[in-house]
């Protein structure tokens, strides 16, 4: 009996071989169909680990963002081009004074090729309002917030 060249992924090292075995698949150009299957079977078996082994539940929005443009070596200008928004509101996203709205969430996803519920979780936010209190953090969703006087 045949073994079989490659198998589900069971572990770490497995995965990292895996991939830069994609890697140099894809370096390598080959249009043979052997070659696109062997791509499309280490794809699937790579996307398959990456999903049952995801940690972007465990980072907040803008926490995966700085991350994100770290390894794509973009700057917070490049952002302002991306989104086509303010360089004033890439700020105050970047500083957790503005949440993401759900056009910023989709370019983001696109742009990055991540899911858009990566960033549509909950995190707190810094409220001017109440900058005077120690924790001066709120979550991102709409509330009233009165000032006592």
């Amino acid at each position: 009996m045949e073994t079989l060249k490659y198998t589900v992924i069971k572990s770490s090292s497995q995965y990292d071989l895996y991939c830069r075995t994609l890697e140099e698949l894809l370096a390598s150009n080959h249009d043979s169909k052997d070659a696109k299957d062997e791509i499309d079977l280490l794809t699937l078996l790579i996307e398959t680990w990456d999903a049952e082994h995801s940690t972007l539940n465990e980072v907040d929005p803008i926490e995966l963002l700085h991350s994100l443009m770290h390894d794509h070596k973009l700057k917070a200008k490049d952002l302002v081009t991306i989104l086509g928004v303010s360089k004033g509101l890439v700020s105050d996203i970047m500083n957790y004074k503005k949440g993401l709205s759900k056009e910023v969430i989709r370019v983001l996803s696109g742009h990055f090729k991540v899911s858009q519920e990566a960033f549509n979780r909950p995190y707190k936010l810094k409220n001017p309002l109440n900058s005077h209190l120690r924790n001066a953090s709120v979550m991102n969703t709409p509330k009233e917030i009165e000032l006592a006087c």
